[in-house]
């Protein structure tokens, strides 16, 4: 495994999301990381029944905004040296590939999550974040 030092752009994957950021502090079992970048957004419905929309609570998951920090434990932050992409574009063709992802099949969870999608896009990524040019 590469080592991975404070400062450091790193790859995070980190609730079912995988983000571009930079690692600020070492905390032991887990590196704290500012997000710069969505490399995947997050899955959307219950991720303990994942593919379910029958009598589960269908979680809306918005990605991690700019600069939001989260805790990751190490085995899922890698060096990262591509590259970082504006937050704004990466976040719209991380949307992009997961509806596209969804499309492939017509099943009640993947039109759920569209939906979802959907609102997230109208409701807070289009009128925030798609602009943010980091």
């Amino acid at each position: 495994m590469a080592e991975v030092n404070i400062g450091d752009i790193v790859k995070a994957h980190y609730h079912s999301g995988t983000y571009i950021g930079k690692v600020k502090e070492d905390r032991g079992k887990n590196y704290l990381i500012e997000v710069l970048a969505v490399l995947k957004h997050p899955m959307q419905g219950d991720l303990h029944n994942p593919g379910q929309v029958e009598g589960v609570f269908f979680h809306e998951r918005k990605a991690l905004f700019y600069q939001e920090k989260m805790n990751v434990k190490k085995p899922a932050v890698h060096p990262y040296d591509a590259e970082v992409p504006s937050y704004g574009d990466s976040l719209k063709a991380a949307v992009h590939t997961y509806k596209e992802k969804l499309l492939q099949e017509d099943t009640p969870y993947n039109q759920q999550a569209i939906l979802t999608l959907n609102r997230l896009e109208e409701n807070h990524y289009k009128k925030r974040y798609y602009n943010i040019k980091s």
